[in-house]
This record gives C-alpha cells, sequence and structure tokens, in this order.
C-alpha cells in the first residue's frame, strides 16, 4: 500500500522545524548538533492508504484523499520538486555560455 504524500510532505516538514530548533539549542548551549538529511527524515514516516476495490482509487484516512496509483506518483513527484532559485538560473545560464557552439546546436 503507498503511503499520502501530502500526509508525509506535512511530516517531513514538521520533523525539519523540530531538527533546526533543536540545532538552534543546541548552538545556544554550544554543543553540536547534525541536522539529518532530508532522505533519512522521510525513512521512517508511514501513513498507508487504504484501497477501494471496486473504483482502484487509494483513500487516505488521515487528510481524505482519494487518488488513483497515478495521481499518487504525480502529486509525490510535484511534492518533491525542488523549486529552482535565481542563483540555479545563473548556473544553467554559465554553463551554457561556456559550451562550444557545436554543443549548442
Amino acid at each position: 500500500m503507498p503511503n499520502c504524500p501530502e500526509c508525509v510532505a506535512r511530516e517531513k516538514n514538521a520533523l525539519k522545524k523540530q531538527y533546526q530548533l533543536e540545532a538552534e539549542k543546541a548552538e545556544e548551549e554550544g554543543k553540536e548538533y547534525l541536522i539529518p538529511n532530508d532522505r533519512d527524515i522521510g525513512n521512517d514516516i508511514e501513513i498507508p492508504m487504504k484501497l477501494d476495490p471496486s473504483t482502484k482509487h487509494f483513500i487516505c484516512k488521515r487528510c481524505g484523499l482519494y487518488a488513483t496509483r497515478e495521481q499518487i506518483s504525480d502529486i509525490r513527484q510535484k511534492l518533491n520538486q525542488r523549486i529552482s532559485t535565481k542563483e540555479d538560473k545563473q548556473y544553467d545560464y554559465l554553463e551554457w555560455w561556456q559550451k562550444s557552439k557545436k554543443e549548442k546546436q
């Protein structure tokens, strides 16, 4: 059974905030605190969805999401997509500019 992507994303964000607060407290106390990677944060979260066999849709009992397997993967992909920043665009432009003319065409 797939996990609900929206609930998992909410839980990840809450855990990130909690880790950041703990890191700030440790910094004030003069201790070292390592924040786990994003991959490590999401591994432990499990919010299974129930299958409706008549419609082949999955239902989240927590948030009420009602979607097919394809829609769930699309939602998960959108939530995990990184937002491009101005620096990313500048780096892409610089990379393009440094290519030879043959590679650009």
